[in-house]
């Protein structure tokens, strides 16, 4: 057998049927009658290879979706296939939206399926390697973060100060907008730069083995301890830990924690002494932690200690100029056996393409899409053809021929930007930018930099338009945008227009 495919479907007509197929096609089937046996399955050690997950969107309790979501905030980035009887456009855009890899009809055809797995499978391998590949060259420091963004320039600036110290750093931001990047970037730049980097996702972790995971436990503590464990905390001593998506813990673990923090001790599962550790802690998460403060799903003293040096990483599509030289960073980082070495470029519509979309898995989405255009891609650079799932997402919404992108540089070669070669000039120098039309009838939500418009711009172009539409009677405009007529002068003289001008057509 050639790779283990999870097949996650409630109807088991449709079980049998996907088993058969897979296994026909050489493959092991791994079945899962429904969304939470197929996470467990995921997470379960001894079942980690699982290459290809075929998923199917309609089940009761935690749907296809759930499952997608379940899969990003939990940084499993096994490629999934998924299948429904419902293949309306939206459907796609959901899926594809929440890191779908690719998307099938049923009953989906045994070429298109195997055609379906044979390129997820390619991208898993390329994927896999790409993220064990070691660093060359030493430590990580911020010259090598791959940004020219204004966006970005307040990070690098505060991450390099919070690493002439020892202050506790919360790092905030979005599922995959690079958050460990920084943090490792932070000890690099540090005195501890030579001692351990400890990484804990603790959403990843099963509550009951969270504080053994921490802390550590003594032999024969619980069932199942057969040996002494040390603990994230005593392996990081000396070093960095960093605790990923730390809005995860459980409150019961949270108070062993903040002891950790404040006291610089820890208490092993089954210990009869504390253990004294020195540790950098920088934490990370992608959730609003003051809400769930006031919710009361995390303590308010463990915010306050953790929260002491805040640093926000902004999501991708806040940040578009990044977004060619991301792409040619990961286009290098594609093995030449991958492509046999022919990809050369990428072309100003397909970087058109990837400007115009917004990214909600961030850099990590980026990065996996561009792994699977090189692994598919027949030709010699990348071109729209290679971003299928992207592209049906974007158009219909922008027209990418009048998404204008300025770069200077063609994608592979050597003009890169500063945080990359290290120079002395100017983070927002020489960065591309982008324009976004609408087609004719829709307004514009962003602004020429990308950034989302104030409503007072949207609400006074929604009202010309209607008044264009119209001719000018504005008893009909006012009826169509469901307000009074004189909610509506009223509007217009706020905005300074005199409300005549209407029955002349604003321009």
């Amino acid at each position: 057998m050639s790779a283990p495919i999870l097949i996650v479907d409630d109807d088991p007509v449709q079980r049998r049927l996907l088993e058969a197929a897979v296994t026909k096609f050489g493959h092991e089937a791994i079945l899962a009658h429904d969304g939470e046996t197929a996470l467990k399955t995921l997470e379960r050690s001894g079942v980690g290879n699982v290459s290809v997950v075929i998923l199917d969107l309609v089940m009761p309790g935690l749907d296809g979706i759930g499952v997608l979501e379940a899969m990003r905030e939990r940084q499993i980035t096994t490629p999934v296939i998924v299948q429904t009887a419902q293949g309306g456009i939206e459907t796609v855009v959901s899926a594809m939206r929440n890191g779908a890899f690719d998307f099938v009809v049923k009953p989906a055809s045994p070429d298109r399926l195997k055609a379906a797995i044979s390129n997820a499978l390619k991208v898993e391998a390329l994927g896999g390697s790409a993220r064990r590949e070691p660093r060359r060259g030493g430590h990580l420091t911020f010259k090598d973060l791959v940004t020219d963004s204004p966006a970005m320039e307040r990070v690098i600036r505060l991450g390099q100060k919070a690493a002439a110290s020892s202050i506790p750093i919360l790092i905030e931001g979005e599922s995959g907008v690079g958050k460990e990047l920084v943090a490792r970037a932070i000890q690099g730049s540090g005195a501890r730069r030579s001692r351990p980097f400890i990484t804990v996702n603790c959403g990843a972790i099963p509550d009951n083995l969270v504080e053994s995971i921490l802390f550590g436990h003594e032999k024969g503590s619980f069932t199942g301890a057969t040996e002494k464990h040390t603990g994230k905390f005593v392996e990081a001593h000396t070093g960095t830990l960093f605790l990923d998506e730390i809005g995860d813990l459980p409150l019961d673990v949270q108070v062993k924690l903040l002891r950790a923090v404040q006291e610089g001790e820890v208490d092993p599962v089954g210990g009869r002494s504390t253990v004294k550790v020195d540790i950098r802690l920088i934490s990370a998460t992608h959730r609003n932690l003051l809400q769930q403060v006031k919710d009361g799903k995390f303590r308010e003293d463990l915010f306050y200690r953790l929260n002491v040096y805040p640093i926000f990483v902004p999501p991708l599509r806040e940040r578009r100029d990044d977004i060619p030289y991301l792409v040619r960073h990961f286009m290098k980082r594609v093995p030449a056996s991958e492509t046999q070495g022919r990809i050369v470029d990428i072309s100003a519509g397909a970087l058109r393409l990837l400007q115009a979309y917004d990214w909600p898995g961030n850099i990590r989405q980026l990065e996996n899409s561009v792994f699977r255009a090189c692994v598919l891609c027949e030709g010699d650079r990348l071109t729209e053809e290679e971003f299928p799932q992207i592209r049906t997402q974007v158009e219909g919404v922008v027209r990418l021929d009048e998404v204008a992108v300025e770069a200077p540089y063609s994608v592979m070669d050597d003009a890169v930007p500063r945080a990359v070669r290290g120079e002395d000039r100017p983070l927002a120098q020489a960065a591309p930018t982008i324009s976004v039309k609408l087609q004719p009838g829709l307004l514009p939500v962003l602004d020429e930099r990308g950034n989302v418009r104030s409503l007072a711009e949207i609400e006074l172009e929604m009202i010309k338009l209607a008044i264009e539409h119209y001719g000018g009677q504005m008893s009909e405009v006012a009826r169509r945008l469901g307000i009074g007529r004189s909610t509506l002068y009223r509007k217009l003289k706020e905005h300074g227009i005199d409300p005549d001008a209407g029955r002349e057509r604003l321009q």
